[in-house]
């Protein structure tokens, strides 16, 4: 009996020392490769989909009630820049849902990631419910239940109505909370008998910056020297104000779902960040130290509260009275108010040390972090193999690590083109297909019994992520650029009346993938060659 026991201890610590061997064999090997992979690949119940907001590809933007947004308002004050071009009509997507359900239909999407626009649903933000806009969302979220679709809903995508913004200020005013509060309610009341994942707030972090900071975006609020054409706003208060004020509407909004409808409707509420990684620029300890300044400012400055009720000490440090204390009430609100987080993620950054930021006598978030934000890095020999996709790895690994593995969607993920009416979106397919692998390494790369084995879904211990949406479905107005640039897996030609869809290369290849095709490295040029023997040039499906 012991020669058998001793026996059965050597074949175990054989098997663990293979399973820890191959681990690391099948780790180099994703670092430095590209994987073949399918969709069964991924955990049955992952959500695949695709993403867009409401001003974004709506339209209708005076129609049937609707009353202007900050966006709006926003587009209007900046023609230039966005070339005399408006949200106004967009897509159209509020006359021609059904055509774009039956597209998603046709690209094989599991989950569709849309926005509510708050100004359409209460015109004046509070006040009584339209019932176009409720109608309209009504038939949205029907028409994508009826085709086997998941509706992901967010209810703020920077379009505080304008009416509370002229009231008292949005964002900066502690109001918001109470209405946001009461607008989400309507949304839980009206929608939550088919809406199973709720997002309160769209990239709470960068529209402080951008809105508050340096006015890229709606509401377009900033001051000197941090913002260009500075009209309004104070950069370096407003933006750690404003923040506050969404994290604390947030957290209402959830304390709300789970005392009133989380019982009977079984739904999840979680909050999005922009969620880009930092590298340092070199090895040098002054940029390691700087990188994780700025993950503590762009990732922490929202999750910490979460997962542990304050903000990171290090932005408390930098920007002292600036940046509103979290209160005792405020921490029983605020800590674990969440079912998931939702990571806007496209690139990766490179961190420089600047302490020569913190003598300014006045700063903003940016300076506050001391650091200068690079699209390259400084020292090659860093070795960060497919740089491109690692920085959402990293991520997810991060999360793991610091705030206990929570439940994840990337919510947005995807490459801007040149709008030019190509249908060849070869880049983009290849950007997907390395995201999409990264992601799959990140969430088994953990567990060496699976890499050993390839057994599905038993044992997995790698990152918490529950979905993944490409942005995004159409090409809609961009915030940086208007119809210049776009992000779509559809070309809507804008020069048709009819604003008529034509499915990209990278619409075929995402079909082929969520069908079960086998995804390998070459998989670009073969779809590329498929799709065009096939089609012409502008083919419908």
């Amino acid at each position: 009996m012991s020669k058998l026991r001793s026996l059965s201890m050597a074949m175990y610590v054989d098997v663990v020392f293979l399973a820890l061997t191959m681990s690391q064999i099948m780790a180099r090997m994703v670092l430095v490769g590209v994987e073949n992979y399918t969709r069964a690949d991924f955990p049955a119940d992952f959500a695949f989909g695709a993403a867009t907001s409401a001003y974004q590809v709506e339209g209708a933007a005076f129609e049937d009630g609707k009353m202007p947004s900050i966006w709006d308002t926003f587009v209007r004050a900046h023609s230039d820049f966005y070339g005399g071009a408006t949200g106004d009509i967009a897509c159209d997507q509020y006359h021609k849902y059904k055509e774009d359900v039956q597209c998603m239909v046709d690209t094989s999407l599991e989950a569709y990631r849309f926005s509510i626009s708050w100004s359409r649903l209460i015109p004046n933000g509070r006040g009584p419910v339209n019932p176009k806009g409720l109608e309209y969302y009504n038939n949205l979220i029907d028409e994508l239940i009826i085709h086997g679709i998941q509706p992901h809903v967010t209810m703020y995508h920077m379009d505080t109505p304008q009416a509370l913004e002229d009231g008292y200020g949005g964002w900066l005013s502690r109001t918001m909370v109470r209405d946001f509060t009461v607008y989400a309610d309507v949304c839980f009341k009206e929608f939550g008998d088919r809406v199973r994942h709720w997002t309160t707030v769209n990239e709470a972090n960068a529209f402080a910056i951008g809105g508050y900071d340096n006015a890229l975006i709606p509401p377009g609020r900033c001051s000197l020297p941090f913002g260009l054409a500075c009209t309004k706003g104070n950069s370096s208060t407003e933006p750690y104000i404003a923040a506050h004020n969404m994290l604390l509407a947030h957290s209402s909004a959830v304390k709300l779902y789970n005392r009133k409808y989380k019982g009977s409707q079984h739904g999840f509420v979680g909050l999005n960040i922009y969620a880009p990684w930092f590298f340092p620029y070199t090895k040098a300890a002054e940029d390691i130290k700087a990188a994780q300044r700025a993950i503590d400012f762009y990732i922490g400055w929202f999750l910490h509260p979460l997962v542990f009720g304050d903000y990171p000490d290090i932005m408390k440090k930098n920007a002292g009275t600036r940046i509103p204390a979290l209160t005792r009430h405020d921490f029983e609100l605020v800590k674990g108010s969440f079912d998931f987080i939702g990571l806007n993620h496209y690139a990766t950054f490179y961190i420089k040390d600047d302490p020569s930021s913190h003598k300014m006598e006045i700063r903003d978030v940016n300076t506050d972090i001391a650091a200068t934000i690079m699209y390259e890095r400084g020292d090659s020999s860093l070795d960060q193999d497919n740089e491109t996709s690692s920085g959402l790895y990293e991520v997810l690994e991060y999360l793991k690590r610091v705030y206990a593995n929570p439940p994840t969607y990337v919510h947005e993920n995807g490459q801007r083109t040149v709008r030019n009416g190509t249908l060849n979106d070869t880049a983009r397919v290849e950007y997907m297909h390395a995201y999409i692998g990264t992601l799959l390494r990140a969430l088994s790369f953990n567990d060496s019994l699976f890499l050993v084995f390839h057994l599905q879904n038993i044992g997995r211990n790698g990152a918490n992520s529950k979905g993944y949406f490409m942005w995004s479905f159409l090409d809609g107005f961009e915030v940086v650029g208007g119809y210049q640039k776009g992000f779509g897996m559809y070309f809507v030609d804008l020069s048709d009346k009819q604003l008529k869809r034509y499915p990209k290369l990278s619409a075929h290849w995402y079909s082929n993938f969520l069908r079960g095709r086998s995804i390998g490295p070459n998989e670009a040029i073969e779809a590329e060659h498929q799709h065009f023997v096939s089609s012409t040039a502008k083919s419908s499906w």
